[in-house]
């Protein structure tokens, strides 16, 4: 095992190390942090998205080919796509002494944390356990990347990035990124310096008592029931627009999920701006629709609302009217 400094020649080298460990990576934008990719709600549904939007996490890849092609066009950063990597990484922050908000809360200060490594320290200990040696890397902040393997098997939890305090999180400072998460790979840079491989040991595999403490919590009961709907042309069409919307969200698939449940909720949205269909309905009959993808543990349920929400205020800005034939609204 080498702890030195990981120094790769260039970015191409740094996407390749990491594919090479078959770990999916996409660029980031050039001395950033940010996905150099375009978003949903600017996904032209062309090219690698003709079949519907794909996000960082479902491009990234591990081709060689296609690795030095898009490195050759800019000196982009590299990010690890963790959950298909099969990682999970802690990531312990340490606070900026200039800003408020970075002041630890009383119950830390408390226990005499003053960064990310204090808080996972004291949780470990109050747990009665250690947190295993593992691969790491320091960021240019001086935090620290833990990186684990995902646990394996039909039973291990499907875990999801937490950050923080809140909900299941690990505590303050200390965040982590598994599916739906990714981190910027060691050797990439950034104004304020260079993310620096330390331990170069392979991943460990990640503790069960870690594992239990990021376990997603039970899912909420979907709702049941269908939305009535007028008889008559607006109450068909109105019916037929909520069913081909359900059944885009329900049959997305692997790779898809989000972006489909994202496209249906800006349809319905239009619809709810247009005044024919309440918005607690739309909510209600998209977060049914997600159920099976939330069995799956493909998002979280506050990602899926999350998603919601985002869809129906852009379908907000363009709203669909529906009127019969005598031209009366819906």
């Amino acid at each position: 095992m080498s702890t030195g400094p990981e120094n790769p020649t260039s970015l191409t080298d740094v996407a390749l190390a990491a594919a090479a460990r078959g770990w999916p990576v996409f660029p980031l934008a050039p001395a950033g942090k940010r996905p150099a990719l375009h978003g949903a709600d600017r996904c032209p549904g062309t090219g690698p998205c003709a079949g519907g939007h794909a996000g960082w996490e479902q491009r990234a890849t591990t081709d060689p080919d296609r690795i030095a092609r898009a490195w050759t066009a800019g000196s982009f950063n590299v990010g690890i796509a963790c959950g298909p990597a099969g990682l999970v990484v802690i990531d312990l922050d340490r606070p900026d002494p200039g800003h408020p908000a970075d002041i630890a809360p009383e119950l830390w200060a408390a226990r005499g944390v003053i960064d990310g490594a204090g808080a996972l320290a004291w949780v470990a200990a109050e747990a009665g356990e250690q947190v295993p040696a593992t691969r790491t890397v320091i960021t240019p902040s001086g935090g620290r990347h833990l990186y684990f393997r995902t646990p394996a098997g039909p039973a291990a939890p499907a875990l999801r990035n937490t950050q923080g305090d809140r909900g299941r999180g690990l505590g303050w400072k200390v965040d982590t990124r598994a599916h739906g998460g990714y981190v910027v790979a060691p050797g990439s840079r950034t104004p304020a310096g260079t993310y620096r491989l330390v331990d170069d040991r392979d991943p460990a595999a990640l503790p069960g008592w870690l594992a239990r403490r990021l376990a997603p919590p039970p899912l909420p009961p979907a709702p049941t029931g269908s939305i009535r709907t007028a008889a008559g042309r607006v109450g068909r069409y109105l019916h037929a627009a909520i069913t081909a919307e359900t059944a885009r969200v329900h049959d997305a698939p692997a790779g898809q999920r989000n972006a489909c449940l994202y496209v249906a909720a800006v349809a319905l949205g239009q619809l709810v701006a247009g005044g024919a269909l309440p918005e607690p309905d739309a909510r209600a009959v998209l977060l049914s629709a997600a159920g099976r993808h939330l069995a799956l543990g493909a998002y979280s349920p506050r990602q899926a609302e999350q998603t919601i929400a985002s869809g129906l205020r852009a379908g907000a800005k363009r709203p669909r009217t529906i009127t019969d034939p005598a031209g009366a609204a819906a």
